[in-house]
């Protein structure tokens, strides 16, 4: 299934004034309390052996790995007071939704209301995070959809320092409920909207075979793996190591900057020449960021591999190629760097991202490779009781102390209620001892 590029969806403009693009910027990281006004979103690592006891030890939520684009979606306004909505790439580049396309209604904080929301409110200062993709379905026509995993504000609040399932209760109670209503109540301007918000489904960390087995296969977009979150850590921008990336061998990929080297020299009657038409050396470059920037990759010949088919497809796009990025996996059999190919057989450039991966992520993602978890030591069921257990364990030691905690508490009201009951008794008993001056009769 095809990821959307963000130029073909409908009524997104990309902000391309610098002045009103930093100010955007310098919004976001002041509503998240940011010096920095780089890219905010958080980025998993990938998931190594060592990770598998860590899903005993601590809490995680499972959702599938969407395959589509990674973008955050801050809510807020225009100048003149109208409803705005801006997409937030990788690239920190900011997309405008045009006014009217897109509303997002406000909970109606009286409960005794007729609707949830109120018509003529708009939530804003907020930020989500999530990934646009296309939905594929049977019976009816495809739909851009923005799944939605995380929140970062919520109406001129961080909440990135909040747990993981207190953030996304955001979205579940307070944003999902009123755009379904308002799309129910609405369906003509609902109809024009250029995508759908939905909240990404999240599981417990023990679900892997139902999720592998059962809920992926049924998925309506591409999907490339698993991720993991921990439920109890804070939101935190860049690389995170509480959220973990699973991804089948062949798609375990890095995103390198591609080099076009030199193209095979051939010879005829008139002497030698290159082979423009031919496959020529591809060199794989790694982000080493700062002064260093990007160098040659060091491992497994630093190279490209690619079939005849896949050089015509790269051909037949017409493009400029050289210094791209291009995401790659390494062939179980050869050892071989092979461009992750899309649908329409092209190789998958990325585009939407600004920098290659970094040095350390490609360690990373090396790791999972050579010390590679599989599908099959994820879903035996000794692993799914491990994980199992000790989620449970867990639960009940914070039963336990919850409990525990509501007892001393109602102690503590029991002894403040006697202490007050005491303190009543008593200056009731000084009172009443308290005849105030005698009188005595004169006679």
């Amino acid at each position: 299934m095809a990821t959307p590029s963000l130029d073909q969806v409908p009524h997104l403009v990309k902000v391309t004034d610098r002045d009103q693009a930093e100010f955007l910027r310098e919004s976001v990281a002041d509503l998240l309390g940011r010096s920095i006004k780089s890219f905010p979103g958080a980025q998993p690592v990938s998931f190594a052996r060592k990770h598998l006891r860590e899903l005993e030890e601590r809490d995680y939520f499972l959702a599938e790995k969407t395959d589509g684009i990674r973008l955050l979606l801050y809510l807020t306004q225009l100048p003149d007071g109208r409803e705005a909505q801006y997409f937030i790439d990788r690239k920190n580049d900011y997309y405008h939704v045009e006014p009217g396309y897109l509303h997002i209604p406000i909970q109606n904080p009286d409960p005794r209301a007729p609707k949830r929301y109120i018509v003529g409110q708009f939530n804003r200062n907020t930020l989500l995070d999530g990934e646009l993709v296309s939905q594929h379905f049977k019976d009816r026509p495809s739909r851009l959809t923005y799944l939605m995993f995380d929140c970062l504000a919520f109406e001129g609040i961080s909440v990135m320092h909040l747990k993981f399932d207190d953030r996304i209760a955001k979205i579940h109670n307070k944003i999902i409920p009123m755009v379904e209503d308002f799309r129910r109540d609405w369906p003509d301007e609902a109809a024009v909207q250029p995508f759908q918000l939905k909240l990404k489904a999240q599981e417990l960390a023990y679900g892997i075979q139902i999720m592998l087995n059962e809920t992926i296969p049924k998925l309506p977009h591409g999907n490339d793996g698993l991720i993991f979150t921990c439920k109890e850590t804070p939101y935190k921008p860049g690389t995170d190591e509480h959220i973990l990336k699973w991804k089948p061998p062949h798609e375990n990929t890095i995103d390198f900057v591609l080099q076009l080297g030199s193209f095979p020299i051939r010879e005829d009657e008139d002497g030698q020449y290159e082979d423009f038409d031919a496959i020529p050396e591809i060199q794989l470059l790694v982000n080493h960021g700062g002064a260093t920037g990007y160098r040659q990759f060091d491992r497994d010949s630093g190279q490209l591999h690619l079939t005849p088919t896949e050089w015509e497809a790269i051909k037949g796009m017409g493009q400029q190629i050289d210094w791209r990025i291009i995401e790659c996996y390494r062939e179980k059999e050869t050892g071989h760097w092979r461009p992750k190919i899309d649908a329409d057989g092209t190789p998958r450039f990325r585009d939407d991202k600004k920098d290659a991966n970094h040095i350390s992520v490609v360690d990373s993602v090396l790791e999972s490779i050579e010390d590679a978890v599989t599908e099959q030591e994820l879903t035996t069921q000794s692993r799914y009781m491990s994980i199992r257990n000790a989620w449970k364990e867990r639960a009940k030691i914070r039963e336990q102390q919850q409990r525990q905690q509501e007892q001393q508490k109602r102690q503590q009201a029991e002894m403040e209620q006697k202490r007050r009951q005491q303190e009543a008794a008593r200056q009731q008993a000084e009172a009443e001892a308290d005849d105030g001056p005698g009188y005595e009769d004169d006679d």
